[in-house]
């Protein structure tokens, strides 16, 4: 249930044909409903609490525990968003449910609805080499499933600074720019400093031995000379996909 439902629900107890003490009982465990399968406890009220359905992390689960989680809380949203998947869960998902729209080198499958465009703004994802596209890809599933504008840039790292710099135009014209770098992790400094939009940084593993694993572009990052950066976790398309929406989203529409 998102708002759209609630006004529904409010409009039903204001033209009678709901009564009070009825939507009230909804509406009061609605926020922290939950369903239980034997391998997994599925927060079916997350919508209605936080704006955003429930998405599930693929990566450890059997291609049975996929789709029975699927089947679970498609009774409950329009699309259920899986990412991380392994090419078995992947490919049984895709089997199991006809409507569905998959993003292979992100990992990432959406069954269910596929929705239109949602928020206002625009979203720009940027990676710095083609080496960042498998974590990149599952940044722009996940703002595709949510319903935003995405648009990308691709391979515009700082060891060729003019690449990134005959982009200008398209950076300010997003509303969130999200950085996907692994190497030395520079280029979301050189984004902040060109535009005034929230720029968030997605560290990746991508580079050789000193960059340790995608720890040593996360530390650049964490201490980039311009302001105001938000930094996820390496190798976290997910998480700079979500940061992107709250601010679409922003204060006052919350389930929406």
């Amino acid at each position: 249930m998102d708002s759209q439902d609630i006004r529904t629900l409010l409009e039903a107890v204001s033209s009678g044909s709901t009564d009070v003490t009825s939507a009230l009982e909804l509406l009061s465990t609605l926020p922290f409903a939950t369903e239980s399968l034997s391998y997994a406890t599925l927060d079916t009220g997350r919508k209605a609490r936080t704006g955003f359905a429930e998405v599930v992390y693929g990566a450890g689960k059997t291609p049975a525990q996929c789709i029975g989680i699927a089947e679970t809380l498609i009774a409950h949203q329009p699309a259920v968003l899986f990412t991380r998947l392994s090419d078995a869960s992947s490919a049984a998902l895709i089997e199991a449910f006809p409507v569905h729209r998959s993003w292979t080198d992100g990992r990432t499958v959406l069954i269910g609805e596929i929705p239109g465009q949602v928020f206002t703004g625009k979203v720009l994802v940027v990676t710095a080499g083609t080496s960042d596209l498998p974590v990149a890809d599952e940044c722009v599933a996940t703002l595709l499933a949510h319903g935003a504008d995405v648009s990308s840039i691709t391979d515009v790292g700082v060891a060729g600074i003019h690449r990134i710099l005959a982009k200008t135009d398209a950076l300010r014209a997003a509303s969130v720019v999200v950085v996907v770098a692994g190497m030395d992790g520079a280029l979301p400094s050189v984004v902040g400093g060109l535009v005034g939009c929230p720029v968030i940084a997605v560290p990746t593993s991508v580079g050789y031995g000193a960059a340790l694993g995608g720890i040593a572009p996360l530390l650049t990052m964490l201490n980039a000379c311009a302001s105001g950066i938000s930094v996820v976790n390496i190798d976290n398309g997910f998480g700079g996909a979500m940061a992107a929406l709250r601010i679409l989203r922003g204060p006052d529409t919350q389930g929406e």
